[in-house]
């Protein structure tokens, strides 16, 4: 027999995710503990696990893996195989589609955009700001700019200029962080400039004092001037998403929390699996929150059946807190689950991170 530890180990499945199976009649263990609710699992159960772990790794549902499961070890594979069979028709029959409609979308913005009369980009910046206030800014948002090859246009922090304001934004679709702070010296229409993250990086690596930076932008160059120094490159050629639609949530149920505390609820507390795994990520710790009567967010454990919890990429949100570089935060659950999650300042409205909740295995 195998402890669940020893099971988790040899499985690939965390120890939370057994406890979840168990309890979904998944993968329920030999035996259980009467005295301690300890579960202990037998030899053939590995191999179960294991083809647990790939069926959910294939997106198949908890419906169509019980059955599997039920009859992997059968003497009549039959259903078993019919289960695989359409589960792989579904796939196959949702990737057609998908390629349906993004050739339709395709030729939708083949449409919209006319090469022939594109200009090249020749926007003209010229800012001068504090240098702290441009370091924060950055710290604030540059863990939430992208690593996707496919999209990189991400793949950088946006300067949204306008007026006397310099907004910062970086987002990577499950998560996005934006900072303002005031500038002076900008007199013409808005800009928006979208700075890679190595020249980022540069950049914040100039901000060492309080002296006035010097921001620049001539054509496709951008330059940043700290004192002595400079950090100078290319913007990246593509458009950012128009992230004020992405912003604009309802208000939500707002809970101050304390972040040392937090974090270490966070780190200790408990996981759960997701239920959708996206292309090109790993598996994912997600942490499930929920807010209690006297007004306190839970790390929720295997017994909570809170209505109202919301799933979050648990490294993700220690990212948001870190950056945000405040001992009390405030944390803002949306309407539904379904919500992104909003991490605010309780001093500055106007630098706040989201996060996109994680569907969650019901």
């Amino acid at each position: 027999m195998r402890s669940i530890g020893e099971m988790a180990r040899d499985s690939g499945l965390g120890v939370s995710a057994l406890r979840f199976y168990d309890r979904a009649g998944v993968l329920v263990p030999a035996w259980v503990d009467p005295a301690s609710g300890y579960r202990w699992y037998a030899p053939e159960q590995l191999d179960e696990a294991r083809l647990l772990v790939r069926l959910r790794r294939a997106g198949m549902p908890l419906a169509d893996i019980r059955l599997v499961l039920a009859g992997w070890s059968g003497a009549d594979t039959g259903l078993v195989r019919r289960l695989l069979r359409a589960h792989l028709r579904r796939l196959e029959l949702g990737l057609d589609e998908a390629r349906g409609e993004f050739s339709t979308l395709r030729a939708l913005l083949d449409h919209r955009e006319n090469p022939m009369t594109a200009s090249p980009r020749t926007g003209t910046v010229h800012l001068s700001l504090p240098a702290s206030a441009l370091a924060a800014a950055l710290d604030a948002v540059r863990f939430a700019a992208g690593k996707d090859p496919e999209l990189p246009m991400l793949g950088g922090v946006l300067f949204d200029v306008e007026g006397d304001g310099l907004q910062v934004v970086a987002t990577d679709r499950y998560r996005m962080a934006v900072a303002r702070m005031d500038a002076v010296g900008h007199e013409g229409s808005r800009e928006h400039v979208v700075v890679p993250a190595p020249l980022v990086d540069a950049m914040r690596a100039l901000l060492a004092d309080d002296d006035p930076a010097r921001f620049a932008v001539e054509g496709d160059r951008v330059t940043l001037e700290a004192g002595e120094r400079q950090a100078s490159g290319q913007r990246l050629a593509h458009d950012f998403p128009d992230y004020r639609r992405l912003v604009q949530l309802p208000p939500g149920r707002r809970v101050v929390v304390d972040v040392p505390a937090f974090r270490r609820a966070l780190e200790s507390g408990p996981v759960r699996p997701a239920e959708e795994r996206e292309p090109g990520r790993s598996a994912r710790d997600v942490s499930v929150l929920a807010t209690g009567d006297d007004g306190t967010v839970i790390v929720c454990g295997d017994v909570d059946g809170s209505a109202d919890r919301v799933g979050v990429d648990r490294g993700f949100l220690l990212d948001a807190l870190a950056a945000a570089g405040r001992d009390r935060l405030v944390l803002e659950f949306g309407a539904a689950p379904t919500a992104p999650l909003a991490i605010r300042r309780t001093d500055d409205e106007d630098t706040f991170s989201l996060l996109m909740p994680v569907r969650l295995d019901d």
